[in-house]
């Protein structure tokens, strides 16, 4: 789990909403920008993310992606998003050897993309509203941040460390950057979820969570849910081989291995 942060007397008006969809929380923080044209942004990209869960959600028997598992649609009857959402994730297959994957007990199940995508994309929309100078939306944990908070301050997320609840294993800054993403991995939060490819099954690694850093939130949620399939050393590895991108990785003995330039990230 992660959470943007930004206090200072002289931040920018922030508008702010938390909103429960997809089974968790997203929530909200936009700085600058007229008020009434960032709510409603806000209110679009609110929205938006409920008709993502309406077409993406493989609990829904009549969403489209069920719909499509099932072979009564093809991927030219849906939504554009999802032929989008379906070459992101092949992209991602791709460059994870498989382990990435949107195949889950042999059924099409691309939800390990759609909220990284989808936190992105609102992101990205409420940046563009007139006058809004930082944006940061948190996807149950995974967040994207746009621009600054304030004129003299940085986005910062803080890592919980999954082994001290309560407390952080770190804390990244998106300094200098204009784009930056943060999204973490592991079982503490939701147990043994993820999927090794290769077996169908629960993957089982020496690793607790793994936290990638990186410019867009699509692709690093993808990234930390491979590189905790592959485990610490693999992992670790793939991730160096990576443009753009830092991890942070914590094994169950309480062994911490990070990629070679995270700690430009750190602050």
């Amino acid at each position: 789990m992660a959470e943007a942060v930004a206090e200072s007397a002289e931040a920018p008006a922030a508008v702010r909403h938390a909103e429960e969809v997809m089974g968790t929380v997203f929530s909200f923080d936009v700085r600058g920008g007229d008020p009434d044209a960032v709510r409603a942004a806000l209110d679009e990209a609110v929205a938006g993310l409920h008709r993502v869960d309406q077409v993406f959600s493989t609990y829904r028997e009549d969403s489209q992606v069920s719909r499509l598992a099932r072979e009564e649609l093809g991927v030219a009857d849906c939504d554009p998003e999802v032929a989008e959402v379906l070459e992101l994730a092949a992209e991602a297959e791709r460059v994870s050897d498989g382990w990435f994957s949107t195949r889950y007990r042999g059924r099409l199940d691309p939800t390990g993309i759609v909220k990284g995508w989808s936190v992105e994309r609102a992101a990205r929309a409420l940046r563009r509203v007139a006058g809004v100078s930082g944006v940061s939306v948190n996807g149950g944990g995974d967040v994207q941040m746009s621009g600054t908070p304030e004129p003299t301050r940085s986005w910062r997320v803080g890592i919980a460390d999954p082994l001290r609840p309560g407390g952080l294993a770190a804390v990244i800054t998106a300094a200098g950057v204009d784009e930056l993403a943060v999204a973490t991995s592991g079982t503490a939060e939701r147990g043994a979820h993820i999927v090794d490819p290769r077996t169908g099954k629960s993957a089982v690694t020496d690793l607790v969570a793994v936290t990638v850093v990186g410019p867009r939130l699509t692709w690093v949620d993808c990234w930390a849910t491979a590189a905790f399939a592959m485990g610490s050393r693999a992992g670790l590895a793939w991730l160096e081989s990576l443009p753009d991108v830092e991890g942070l990785l914590i094994t169950a003995g309480d062994e911490v291995r990070c990629t070679g330039g995270l700690a430009t990230r750190l602050g």
